[in-house]
């Protein structure tokens, strides 16, 4: 019997295993830094082979877990832009990385574990939450309401300080005034103001 290939596609029961095991993942990692692997199984509702035929070790899980919330993120941005004026779709996803950045403490703290071990794996890059901020800033600089030349790296910048709001305490207004003072300095100079 020959071995499925490495970029074969999965089947549709393995694909919604593989995602129930990443959303539980999600969950557990986010409450605890160093979750159980046997819980995140269980929560999944998938046995242990499974588990670790998609997930070999802690490392494979939690990065991926990463790389999923990450594109989660990313991917809402062009949503947004199909509902919503650029301007507007920009902020509620300014909302959406607030939230994803103050609600996920556990999984940061997973990420350093795996990551800061001797011979671990390097920490996946913000590629694609960066090209999202990229394609909603265009929008809006196309749409004259934000100043022209804005750079992903120095939205990311301007939006550094959510990365100080303690995510333990009530961060929601602290963050909606951060981001609230960020839209306004990108509306500062734009064309349509």
């Amino acid at each position: 019997m020959s071995q499925p290939r490495k970029d074969a596609p999965l089947r549709l029961d393995a694909q919604r295993n593989r995602e129930r095991i990443l959303r539980a993942a999600m969950v557990e990692l986010t409450l605890c830094a160093d979750a159980p692997l046997s819980t995140i199984a269980r929560k999944a509702g998938v046995g242990q082979g499974t588990f670790y035929r998609n997930f070999p070790h802690r490392e494979a899980l939690v990065l991926e877990v990463y790389r999923y919330e990450m594109r989660q993120v990313a991917d809402a941005a062009g949503e947004l832009l199909s509902t919503l004026p650029p301007e507007r779709a920009l902020r509620e996803w300014m909302d959406r990385l607030a939230r994803f950045a103050l609600t996920k403490a556990g999984l940061a703290d997973a990420i350093r574990l795996v990551t800061s071990a001797p011979g671990g794996p390097a920490r996946p890059g913000p590629a694609p939450v960066m090209e999202a901020a990229g394609t909603l800033l265009r929008a809006c600089e196309d749409a004259g309401a934000v100043r022209p030349g804005v750079t992903p790296d120095d939205f990311f910048l301007a939006i550094a300080g959510l990365w100080q709001i303690d995510p333990h305490e009530d961060w929601e207004p602290r963050a909606g005034r951060l981001l609230d003072l960020v839209m306004d300095g990108l509306r500062f100079g734009a064309p349509g103001r």
